[in-house]
């Protein structure tokens, strides 16, 4: 029974769902409020944007790879770097937090139209990355409870979407580093 198919659990969905609400919720709470918590350590948590800028590659790399195992029939593969990539995106969150209420901000130090650029993709990662937390929750939780094709029509704009901020959190990071 190697192929056995397994009915959809919408009991366990339901919970789960109402679980990935309280969590969205709370992660935006705690961002939002972040930039007005300073705690004073003697910690320099100066190398953690490089660190950010790391996880954020690597769950786009995952991503990326998650979306060629599952076109190559490699459905294992395709939830083990899924959840690679969600693991590597909260470490990412809980070091961003972490940074940012123990570090004064940063301010992008450029001058002309790269500002333009820069603060477009900030804008639109901001943005994005405030948003998308629940839908990638969502549709991570629709594969897990065995809901295959309502995954795969969320996963079609999702994915794009989570793709953007994981890469672009990098690509903004290089552009202010300098400014450190």
């Amino acid at each position: 029974m190697k192929n056995q198919v397994v009915p959809p659990n919408l009991e366990l969905e339901k919970k789960l769902n109402k679980w990935a609400w309280i969590l969205s919720i709370a992660v935006f709470l705690v961002v939002v409020s972040m930039r007005r918590i300073k705690i004073d350590t003697s910690i320099d948590f100066g190398f953690l944007p490089s660190f950010h800028a790391t996880l954020n590659a690597l769950a786009a790399v995952c991503l990326i790879a998650a979306l060629l195992a599952i076109k190559r029939g490699m459905a294992n593969l395709h939830r083990k770097l899924t959840t690679t990539a969600l693991i590597l995106s909260v470490l990412f969150l809980i070091s961003y937090v972490t940074y940012h209420v123990t570090t004064p901000e940063t301010s992008f130090c450029g001058v002309g139209p790269i500002r333009y650029v820069y603060f477009f993709m900030l804008i639109t990662h901001v943005v994005l990355a405030a948003v998308i937390l629940p839908f990638i929750l969502f549709t991570y939780i629709r594969a897990y409870t065995n809901q295959f094709d309502r995954h795969k029509r969320m996963a079609k704009w999702v994915f794009p979407l989570w793709l953007y901020v994981t890469i672009t959190g990098p690509v903004l990071y290089l552009m202010l580093s300098p400014c450190y």
